[in-house]
């Protein structure tokens, strides 16, 4: 028997207040989970401060607030974070959470190489299928570029980068096209860094990447194979790569949230079940299971439990981690997975012919491959022609209401308080002085991070910093050519 292994089981702890999330890492931590999770709220992931006015009724609803790193000291009082590791959904104003939560560090006296886990960080799934941009997406692409070479000399236990294909999936792609536009991302990432002079095993060990699974079981399991070897391949024979941690395609997993049903919503403890199975038969080292009401709120604190056994049960019930890879050889597996390795090939090519992936985002390519797609699937449900349990076929026509989660209306004007609190007791110079350092290396294109980690020292919020950099670099609106 080949023993396999188990996975780095996550659930998302960071929505709602500080100090609610701050009170769930604590449970975490004191039940032995030393994996840490959190999403940021909407104002945070598009670079405002909790204050703005496009931020009303939206702090706290869909995550945590995170305006200055008074807010990420706090978001980890108690946690000692040499012995977690956290990773962090946030993309566009990545490096600025970055430098809060280095300053949190050094604050209980950790210095960044001790410091173990994940940023997101992807800006170009942005522009493809999220939406939550800052900047235009070249200078966009250089903060990222910063990171890596950041992290690459002083946290060799961060992942700078998660290359996400969940959202790009979650917008209606196809297994083949998220599969093709992740790695492409991936892909350029390291064309910009190995452009930067970084040499390619400094830096790829620690790029990492996060997969949506979805319901389509065998599908599934053959889009992570699938992936692995393209990787593999490329790295060694495009890029050449020699480390063997290098040619290791590492990943996260979540199950499909887009599957999720508000109609009938315990079925889908059902789906996320077998979409966890098709993750762990794939090859996931790294797995989040999504809650059964999440297509109605964010998730009661029993929906999570339920999602949290799910994959327990999986890993200490079912023996499938008693091997690596316990499908390899089935001719269905294996045909499927050549399929939709020659799937991504193409797209590759295409991509290439377009003038590589930023031109092909610029110019609105992928958002238009994954818009045709997505029609195309409701479409199908419309008509009858895919079934969706409970939707379209085994209806109930009176369902009895669920639970669900309601954020606590006092939160948005709890955290305005604390940022107003975070301004009013800073050093105002000290302020202005980092921002205009900031702005003086942007415009003479030298690695931001220094300077981004003076501003968070200093308290500068993430609302001022993006305001400074935009100075230089401008905004961004999407002007598709397909």
């Amino acid at each position: 028997m080949y023993r396999g292994r188990l996975w780095t089981m996550r659930q998302f702890a960071g929505f709602g207040t500080v100090e609610e999330t701050n009170e769930r890492f604590r449970y975490l931590l004191e039940h032995g989970q030393t994996g840490l999770s959190t999403a940021f709220d909407m104002p945070t992931l598009m670079g405002l401060d909790s204050d703005h006015e496009r931020a009303l009724g939206e702090v706290g609803v869909e995550g945590v607030a995170v305006d200055t790193a008074d807010d990420m000291v706090s978001l980890f009082a108690g946690i000692p974070l040499d012995r977690v590791t956290v990773s962090m959904t946030i993309n566009g104003p990545a490096a600025i959470a970055l430098a809060f939560y280095v300053v949190a560090a050094e604050e209980q006296g950790i210095p960044p190489e001790r410091l173990g886990g994940t940023i997101q960080t992807d800006i170009l799934k942005e522009y493809i299928a999220q939406k939550e941009w800052c900047f235009p997406i070249r200078p966009a692409l250089r903060l990222v570029t910063d990171m890596i070479e950041f992290c690459s000399q002083r946290m060799p236990r961060w992942h700078p980068i998660s290359i996400s294909g969940y959202h790009i999936r979650e917008a209606g792609a196809t297994a083949a096209q998220e599969l093709a536009f992740t790695l492409k991302d991936g892909f350029t990432y390291v064309e910009e860094a190995l452009a930067r002079g970084l040499e390619i095993d400094s830096f790829a060990p620690r790029l990492s990447f996060f997969f949506n699974s979805h319901i389509d079981f065998f599908e599934e399991i053959a889009k992570f194979r699938a992936a692995r070897r393209i990787w593999a391949r490329e790295m060694r024979e495009t890029y050449g790569a020699r480390k063997p941690e290098s040619l290791r395609l590492r990943f996260h997993t979540q199950t499909a949230g887009v599957s999720l049903t508000a109609q009938q919503p315990l079925n889908n403890v059902v789906r996320t079940a077998i979409e966890a199975l098709a993750a762990v038969l794939g090859g996931t080292q790294s797995l989040h299971t999504n809650s059964f009401d999440e297509a109605l709120a964010l998730p009661t604190e029993e929906a999570v439990r339920v999602a949290l056994r799910t994959q327990q049960i999986i890993a200490h019930e079912t023996g499938v981690t008693n091997t690596v890879d316990p499908l390899a050889g089935s001719y269905f597996v294996e045909s499927l997975t050549n399929e939709l390795e020659e799937q991504a090939y193409e797209y590759f090519r295409r991509i290439d012919e377009l003038g590589g992936m930023v031109a092909a985002i610029e110019r609105g390519f992928p958002q238009r491959e994954i818009a045709d797609s997505a029609f195309r699937f409701q479409r199908e449900v419309d008509e009858g022609r895919r079934i969706v349990v409970g939707v379209n076929e085994y209806v109930l026509e009176d369902e009895p209401p669920i639970e669900i989660h309601r954020p606590d209306p006092e939160a948005e004007r709890r955290q305005r308080e604390r940022l107003a609190r975070t301004r009013a007791e800073r050093d105002q110079g000290a302020v202005e002085r980092s921002l205009e350092r900031l702005t003086d290396d942007a415009r003479a294109e030298r690695n931001l991070m220094p300077a981004l980690l003076d501003c968070a020292r200093a308290r500068a919020s993430e609302g001022e910093i993006v305001a400074a950099l935009q100075g230089v670099y401008g905004t961004y609106s999407e002007r598709p050519e397909f």
